[in-house]
């Protein structure tokens, strides 16, 4: 590329994007639930040595698949429990997935592209902040995303038919990994978005290059065995999993996450900053150009459908979260940066303009947080957490300032890399932010304060409530008293492990010389007038911590 880095520029501009990327692992404490429950279940499968049943708080969790569980006790066994450690494959996917868009853009669109492509996706909003953030979706975006570039690379000409069976049985494995780390969306997505493409395009020579035996074959060799073993082990699995999980959680309301179909506009509006504009800007001349007929296959036009139908898809669903639609990002990374090679320094320029207008606001409004604080010790916390956020917010306007000011002067490259580092440090600013907040979300400080007092064997309770991060810090977990929620459907399984009302629990734990129990503040008062024998051992305005006396 005419304006760009030497070999020795690209490899420092690596190291730094890699520094920024993982530096803040550690320092972040675990946020629940998500974090506290997908840095638990690999622990408790280290500690229990059963790789195969899936368990939170030593409760049956089919809720998903356990690709991500096992790289994560594979972590924990090689380098020890840590924060950094429960969060290193989302991190590690998210930055692989970034050499992947780089990888296949320039063998599509070329290395031009390929580069813009791969700055844009490492300084979207939604795909930095769930790289940093310990759920599932960053794995199984990866591996939906491998899936479906390396069935594109497979099509490419002049490939020979063992090249086109490689590219092809990688996408297969791929999508197998996909089904592993978050269960059947793994291969209903790229294989609807593949059937449209060619409805659409009438290309029916692609069902000739799809390697259906082979590919099915190693497909099922690859997720079919643990698939095997936890429903030999666990007869409920199948309908838990297959049928609960996917149809009755896509197809109903049934899980409280319903949300309109326009839910997902402002979430990638936002997902997308700074680059939302040149998004709008790139679907435009996509669609466009698509009304070319078109002979051969079209990269460009199948990414466009895959875009599409995802969007629609969980638009469509019974259950949303903002991370659903990550999935979408390499693909409009590629298309994205296929239209910013090609785009004139000047309408860059306008494209950002409302994003330093946005950027000036979030400065403004940064120190108005505590306003939204619903008592006085959110508000302390919320103060705290507003000077990061103001931090972060004028490190976003000074990059977006200079970065429009060398568009201005024609130096589009620059312009984009100076925003592209400052929109990933400033993200990561506003995350790491948390800790200042992190005791309403978190309970590290609960478990080392009542640490001292947890022997071994000491029976331990929550009552009323099930704190998620907890069990991680303690490396142990708990019996909970008249609380279901999310592990109901464990309890079902084996209630013996669960104590249903206070009626139960008093007996309990007037029996025990030594005991713990967690609950929430206004639980206390209640056992209190039922005359339980306990005394405080710790106290904040959230929950109290008793021992039995």
């Amino acid at each position: 590329m005419k304006e760009g880095l030497s070999k020795r520029g690209w490899w420092l501009l690596i190291l730094v994007a890699a520094l920024i990327w993982f530096s803040n692992l550690e320092y972040r404490l675990l946020a629940k639930p998500d974090e506290g429950r997908y840095a638990e279940i690999p622990r408790e499968m280290v500690a229990s040595g059963d790789w195969v049943t899936p368990r939170l708080n030593d409760l049956k969790y089919f809720e998903k698949p356990p690709l991500q569980y096992w790289a994560t006790a594979v972590a924990y066994e090689v380098f020890g429990e840590h924060q950094w450690t429960s969060r290193l494959w989302a991190a590690l996917t998210g930055f692989l997935g970034l050499w992947l868009t780089w990888f296949t853009g320039a063998r599509l669109f070329g290395r031009t592209a390929a580069s813009y492509a791969t700055v844009l996706l490492g300084s979207s909003l939604l795909y930095v902040g769930m790289a940093h953030i310990n759920t599932l979706d960053m794995g199984v975006t990866f591996f939906v995303t491998l899936g479906l570039f390396a069935m594109m690379l497979a099509q490419r000409d002049p490939l020979n038919v063992p090249q086109r069976r490689g590219w092809m049985l990688l996408a297969w494995a791929a999508m197998a990994l996909a089904v592993l780390s978050k269960g059947l969306m793994g291969i209903i997505l790229p294989g609807t978005a593949l059937l449209i493409y060619i409805g659409i395009q009438r290309e029916w020579v692609l069902f000739k290059r799809l390697h259906l035996v082979s590919g099915v074959l190693l497909f099922f060799a690859i997720c079919a065995p643990w698939f095997y073993l936890v429903m030999k082990a666990n007869p409920e699995f199948f309908q838990r999993f297959f049928i609960y999980e996917h149809y009755t959680r896509f197809t109903t309301k049934d899980l409280g996450r319903y949300q309109p179909w326009y839910y997902f506009v402002p979430i990638l509006l936002l997902g997308l900053m700074p680059w939302t504009l040149l998004m709008f800007d790139t679907l435009l001349r996509v669609w466009r150009n698509g009304a070319r007929a078109v002979r051969e296959f079209s990269p460009e036009r199948f990414l466009l459908v895959w875009i599409v139908f995802v969007y629609v898809f969980f638009s469509a669903s019974g259950s949303k979260l903002p991370s659903y639609l990550l999935p979408m990002f390499p693909p409009l990374a590629l298309l994205m940066g296929q239209r910013l090679a090609l785009i004139e320094p000047q309408r860059l320029f306008r494209l950002l303009l409302p994003m330093l207008a946005l950027a000036g606001l979030a400065v403004s409004f940064a120190p108005m947080m505590p306003k939204l604080a619903d008592y006085p010790e959110q508000m302390v916390l919320y103060t705290a957490y507003a000077r990061w956020l103001e931090g972060a917010a004028l490190i976003w306007l000074a990059t977006l300032l200079l970065g429009s000011l060398w568009l201005r002067g024609g130096r589009k490259f620059g312009a984009v890399l100076a925003i592209a580092l400052g929109s990933l440090l400033a993200y990561q600013v506003a995350l790491s932010g948390y800790n200042a907040a992190a005791s309403e979300r978190n309970a590290r400080h609960i478990a080392q304060a009542i640490q001292p007092l947890v022997k071994p064997d000491m029976p331990l309770y929550q009552v009323w409530n099930y704190e998620q991060t907890i069990d991680f810090y303690l490396k142990r977990t708990f019996t909970l008293v008249q609380f279901r929620d999310e592990l109901a459907f464990g309890i079902d399984q084996e209630p013996e492990r669960w104590i249903a009302d206070l009626d139960q629990f008093a007996p309990i734990w007037n029996a025990h010389t030594e005991a713990l129990a967690l609950m929430p503040v206004y639980a206390y008062p209640v056992l209190q007038k039922r005359g339980f024998p306990m005394r405080v051992v710790y106290q904040d305005y959230q929950f109290v911590v008793v021992s039995r006396k």
